[in-house]
């Protein structure tokens, strides 16, 4: 199916008023098969810069899914991932200080992990689906968990492996090397976004996990403030590689379908909600959007910038905080287990 470029409206976000798309130029909805489609917006890689295509955000006008449409296809997706999508720590002054607050935001996911292993009692390993550099699971290993990581990126894994000490292979989860039952927990921090069928992955989840284990999942949140201030230059959209934004009754629904039950929802995440606002603000500042544009800069011009980056981002939290107590954070963390 060809992609026919649409003019967007005059009004801009998701709340702008609706504008047909005929048949022709949509998918099928995956979620429920409809073919009737409202277009949001219009938008291309604001963030990476890696096209000037554009691509249509669409809202399915039965379930209301929002989604590109039509999708990349799966043989030219990859062309959206630059080659420094992947984060490998350096040397210098600036990268310590990202690792050094990675480190610090990272906690708040390891002790979410941490109390949930603690109360589902589940024995096993813990499954890191799009691990990347494997920083997440070495903060685990540290604290005296069993670990493994996967990832779509050869050079991601090769990072886990060699930098973070984790072991980690690269294929699809629905080919991972793992025996049935044998994972206490599997998390997917923003992965089911990427994926052409997030039920594939979400079903191999089901069959890997231990019968008390718990599958942790988070994606960007398309009932959040955030979406509804920032629209097509909201940093959780990230046109055109996430195919999908859910809203969290959307990942309910997806995760009901693939049998699991929703066990606790977490709007707040240290790590990611005031970075999405930050970068949603300032792209320029932000040290990894720099890092995939190869912004030329001087070390004392990429100190001064991260650091008011970091600022920044401290400035975003009472936001953050504050709607996320009104269930409408930048992120949706959800805590599932397999239904009796």
């Amino acid at each position: 199916m060809s992609f026919v470029p649409v003019p967007p409206p005059d009004e801009s976000g998701p709340a702008a008023a609706a504008v047909e798309v005929a048949p022709a130029e949509v998918e099928f909805c995956p979620a429920c098969g409809a073919t009737e489609a409202r277009l949001l917006f219009v938008a291309t890689d604001r963030l990476f810069r890696t096209t000037q295509e554009l691509f249509q955000v669409v809202e399915c006008r039965s379930c209301r899914l929002i989604r590109l449409a039509p999708r990349p296809r799966p043989n030219q997706v990859w062309r959206y991932y630059p080659r420094e999508y992947w984060y490998v720590p350096g040397a210098d002054i600036t990268s310590r200080l990202i690792e050094l607050y990675r480190r610090i935001v990272l906690r708040d996911h390891v002790r979410f992990v941490e109390r949930v292993l603690a109360c589902c009692g589940a024995s096993g390993i813990v499954l890191d689906v799009g691990c990347g550099g494997g920083l997440f699971l070495r903060l685990l290993k540290e604290r005296g968990h069993r670990v493994v990581g996967i990832d779509f990126s050869l050079a991601a894994a090769g990072v886990a492996w060699e930098h973070n000490g984790v072991p980690a292979f690269c294929g699809s989860l629905s080919q991972a090397p793992l025996p049935a039952a044998s994972c206490a927990a599997v998390t997917m921090f923003h992965v089911l976004e990427h994926l052409y069928d997030p039920t594939e992955y979400l079903r191999a989840a089901h069959t890997l996990l231990h019968p008390n284990g718990r599958l942790i999942v988070q994606v960007p949140n398309a009932a959040s403030w955030q979406f509804l201030l920032f629209g097509e230059h909201w940093r959780g959209l990230e046109v055109p590689r996430h195919l999908w934004n859910f809203r969290p009754q959307d990942l309910e629904i997806l995760l009901d379908r693939c049998g699991f039950e929703v066990v606790r929802v977490k709007h707040f995440s240290l790590r990611d909600n005031p970075a999405c606002l930050a970068t949603s603000l300032a792209p320029g500042l932000d040290p990894t959007v720099r890092r995939i544009r190869m912004v030329e800069e001087s070390p004392r011009a990429a100190i001064v910038k991260t650091a008011a980056y970091f600022a920044l981002v401290a400035a975003c939290v009472p936001f953050a905080l504050l709607e996320a107590a009104c269930r409408a954070g930048g992120t949706v963390m959800m805590e599932a287990r397999k239904k009796p």
